[in-house]
């Protein structure tokens, strides 16, 4: 793979963790991101934040890049995209969720269909192993996604994976003891 002489400058900049690499990186590759992230959110207030949290990640995450498995570019459209679809999900998650508080039955349910024993998970949750627990709250009481955990706490995507699937089958065995 043929680098240019500002790829290897951003790629040395990266690697020693230096800050002048985030402006080579937003003056050579900005606009080709944003269009990228703008193609898949069809949103531009979404498509700004995208292309704002791309770059941080991309800082966050310099020490992962290998040049000997993708060009530079690759590297950053694989994050830029990444980052607009988790942010489109969220989005969606978040704007287009429909409260129907008319047709509610939540208030009707009688007390005596409620297991009071699995009622707190939270303390069920703080019994498991540590490293269950971190995951377990980045999902389930942080609202990330598998991906959004694999980036925030810098553990691999399958190892969030794994750690979620271990987890739960350990609450199972709290809440459905047979």
């Amino acid at each position: 793979m043929s680098v240019t002489p500002t790829e290897q400058k951003i790629i040395d900049l990266l690697g020693k963790s230096d800050k002048r690499a985030l402006d080579l990186l937003y003056e050579n590759y900005s606009s080709s991101l944003y269009g990228v992230i703008l193609k898949v959110t069809i949103n531009e207030e979404i498509a700004q934040d995208a292309l704002q949290e791309t770059f941080i990640k991309v800082w966050k995450n310099a020490h992962k890049y290998d040049p000997k498995k993708a060009k530079l570019f690759t590297w950053l459209f694989r994050i830029a995209r990444n980052t607009a679809i988790d942010k489109l999900r969220s989005f969606n998650n978040r704007y287009h969720k429909e409260v129907q508080i008319d047709t509610s039955n939540v208030y009707i349910l009688p007390s005596s269909n409620l297991n009071q024993d699995v009622l707190d998970i939270k303390e069920h949750v703080g019994r498991l192993e540590e490293k269950y627990q971190i995951v377990l709250d980045a999902l389930f009481f942080q609202g990330m996604t598998q991906q959004e955990a694999s980036d925030e706490l810098n553990i691999p995507l399958g190892t969030i994976k794994s750690r979620l699937k271990i987890g739960l089958r350990e609450l199972k065995k709290v809440y459905d003891p047979q």
